[in-house]
């Protein structure tokens, strides 16, 4: 085998993306020492974005304190790749659900300011070039807070400034844009956004997702309407229509905000990830594609990670092994063209033993090396 080339998600919980594929590479090497081994780091739109694309542009950590969902400050960071144009945001690492605890969610008063903040930021650093992860908000504001902070002001019928949180969305009558960051007219912003719901209605922000944040019924219908409000105001001063836009209910309306004040481009987190760093260019003239996830199954060909590196690969017509912790739907699997199909657990063990991290990295090392010896004999 000349080239291989390995994308493996990272299995949550027990090993990143690059410790899976440095596990793997080590199976190959056994079988073929002299192969070439690329071994790309892989996400979704949502946790593990940043590390994936600041290690794929060589870039830096920027850390500092921003506003939490509850406008409390707290350390947190962004990436700016190495050229210094492009930064690298995670809404969920200043606005993510992890950061408030169970008894204080509250998408009524839960913001995305610090979000703004971390934006201004890179504004303030010379970045021009935006790359915004938007899974696992906390929030349900539309992406005013993180306007907030990049200092538009949301004004009430009377004309007096408006607070924080989604709670605010249903005043909201004027948009004040005469304070707005002046960098932002020659910002461009990249979205990864796997969800298509529309701003509101029933598949709309707040009725699919505003409960998990911790709204009751009472809050999501209020939520609901203020979302509904709000994209008629946004349509009367910008001429915008978000209402339907496909994501423009993702991560609590924020979608929505970023695609009508800040012009941005919404992607499937996969694409812009396998855009960013240089997929297609990479794999060519590779004999081997390795990638996987904690848990395979009929969603994964439903854009998830490996499919997306599947169907890349069926253009250069590479074939695609896919690895996972556990394997259901298998049949399907194999007739969306993964090749094989293989789970990196020997035998009956328990979760824990399972999610060792040494102990997985062992299995896909021995895996990855009998399925190469495999290969090797029709070499």
């Amino acid at each position: 085998m000349r080239k291989a080339v390995i994308a493996i998600d990272s299995f949550k919980g027990c090993m990143t993306s690059m410790e899976a594929g440095q596990a793997a590479a080590e199976g190959i090497r056994r079988i073929f020492p002299s192969c070439e081994i690329i071994i790309l780091p892989v996400a979704d739109g949502g946790e593990g974005l940043l590390p994936v694309l600041v290690s794929a542009t060589k870039g830096n950590y920027i850390s500092l304190s921003a506003h939490g969902p509850l406008m409390e400050m707290t350390e947190t960071h962004y990436g700016i790749s190495g050229n210094g144009q492009t930064a690298i945001i995670e809404m969920a690492a200043i606005s993510g659900l992890p950061l408030v605890s169970t008894g204080q969610r509250n998408p009524m008063l839960a913001t995305t300011f610090g979000t703004g903040e971390l934006i201004k930021d890179a504004l303030e650093r010379g970045c021009r070039d935006f790359i915004i992860g938007i899974g696992g908000s906390a929030t349900n504001d539309a992406g005013l807070g993180m306007l907030q902070a990049l200092g538009f002001r949301f004004l009430d019928q009377s004309g007096k400034i408006l607070g924080t949180g989604g709670q605010i969305m249903e005043a909201v009558a004027n948009i004040d844009i005469s304070n707005i960051h002046p960098a932002l007219k020659e910002a461009r912003f990249t979205v990864a956004c796997d969800v298509n719901n529309p701003f509101h209605g029933p598949n709309g922000a707040a009725c699919v997702f505003a409960r998990q944040k911790g709204a009751d019924n009472a809050m999501i219908q209020k939520l609901n309407a203020g979302m509904k409000s709000l994209a008629e105001v946004i349509k009367r001063v910008t001429g915008k229509d978000i209402a339907n836009s496909p994501g423009a209910g993702a991560a609590g309306g924020m979608g929505g905000g970023l695609l009508a004040f800040l012009n941005a481009e919404l992607k499937p987190g996969t694409e812009l990830l396998l855009e960013a760093i240089d997929f297609r260019e990479n794999i060519k003239g590779a004999s081997l594609i390795i990638t996987g996830e904690g848990k395979a199954d009929r969603q994964t060909a439903m854009g998830k990670v490996p499919y997306g590196i599947l169907t890349e690969a069926q253009k250069e017509h590479i074939p695609v092994i896919l690895l996972a912790g556990s394997i259901e739907d298998a049949s399907e699997l194999n007739e969306a063209g993964f090749k094989g199909i293989f789970s990196i657990t020997p035998g009956p063990i328990t979760l824990e033993k399972a999610m060792e991290p040494e102990y997985a990295k062992e299995n896909i090392s021995r895996l990855v090396s009998q399925l190469c010896s495999v290969i090797a004999s029709f070499d």
